[in-house]
């Protein structure tokens, strides 16, 4: 069972933030750090203001040495195809092999209006998810002196020489996740290396894992496991005070993070029964949400004392 450290910097953290809890991370044993793809805080002001996603992991690449490197997830609707695809393997390489890609349609409206990305319908934003996923695999899968194109609705990509490629083959893990109940499975079943539900309960990512299940199978995929994962709030300290004082921090109450499913809170050993849970339905990945930025204790516990009893 693996560890991830999932932050939210949309929220309010400078790259130096970030990097301090990547290196804590890593020094710690988690297996990953990963950040979310957002340009708009939520319900704060958000100081000092966004950080780009995949400038953020490239910094991080060269300012880290073991722990992978992600996001969770790269929206559909900020980047073309072509170049996401070039940026990513671009960090591959600058990491050593250390990326992964979460990739989905995004969602946020007012971060589009609010910096001028166009947001179309949620049915256009899938339509133009599939197509990015053929282009990138297409680019990441073709052969060095070959040549990529793809004739689609939304991108054209003609003569490609399909470079650079990623260090990792055939390429850096997809992650595909989210909590549909039919378009999303099918595409983690046709391209994902990992399938993950967000901030759900028990019996919510037990119907979800049984959807992608089902779609792998209606796929043919038996090729290639499909790796099951979630992410979920934390909230972990060694005494009830304690766990009151970080819920206080992040503005959230642990009755509340409790009863809404979102989320893990607890002493270490409440944390650990709780996630065991879910490992129980088929997770073999956690990406545990942490928003207070400035706690690096948080993680020292984690890892000391929730992570060996898992």
């Amino acid at each position: 069972m693996r560890l991830c450290v999932f932050t939210e910097p949309q929220q309010g953290a400078s790259y130096d933030d970030l990097l301090r809890v990547a290196r804590r991370a890593q020094d710690c044993g988690f297996d990953g750090f990963f950040r979310s793809d957002h340009y708009l805080a939520m319900g704060v002001d958000g100081l000092p203001g966004p950080t780009d996603a995949w400038l953020t992991l490239a910094a991080l690449a060269v300012q880290t040495e073991r722990i992978r490197l992600g996001t969770l997830v790269t929206s559909a609707t900020f980047r073309l195809p072509g170049p996401l695809a070039i940026s990513v393997a671009q960090v591959d390489a600058m990491s050593g092999g250390r990326v992964e890609l979460g990739l989905g349609t995004g969602w946020f409206a007012e971060e589009h209006t609010a910096y001028g990305i166009p947001f179309p319908p949620v049915g256009e934003r899938f339509d133009r998810l599939t197509e990015q996923l053929d282009v990138i695999t297409g680019l990441w899968s073709t052969q060095p002196g070959g040549r990529f194109d793809h004739a689609g609705r939304y991108y054209r990509v003609e003569n490609s020489p399909a470079l650079p490629k990623p260090v990792q083959r055939p390429h850096p893990p997809l992650i595909i996740g989210g909590k549909g109940a039919t378009r999303t499975p099918r595409l983690a079943a046709r391209y994902a290396d990992e399938f993950n539900v967000p901030f759900s309960p028990p019996e919510h990512v037990e119907r979800s894992y049984a959807a992608v299940r089902k779609a792998c199978a209606e796929a043919g995929r038996d090729d290639r496991p499909l790796a099951l994962s979630a992410a979920l709030t934390v909230v972990c300290g060694r005494t009830d005070a304690e766990v009151r004082r970080r819920a206080d921090a992040i503005g959230r109450d642990p009755a509340e993070v409790r009863s809404s499913g979102a989320g893990v809170v607890g002493t270490p050993e409440e944390v650990a029964e709780q996630l065991r849970v879910y490992a129980g339905l088929g997770a073999s990945r956690f990406f545990l949400q942490v928003l207070d930025l400035t706690d690096l204790d948080h993680l020292d516990l984690i890892a000391a004392e929730v992570a060996p009893r898992l």
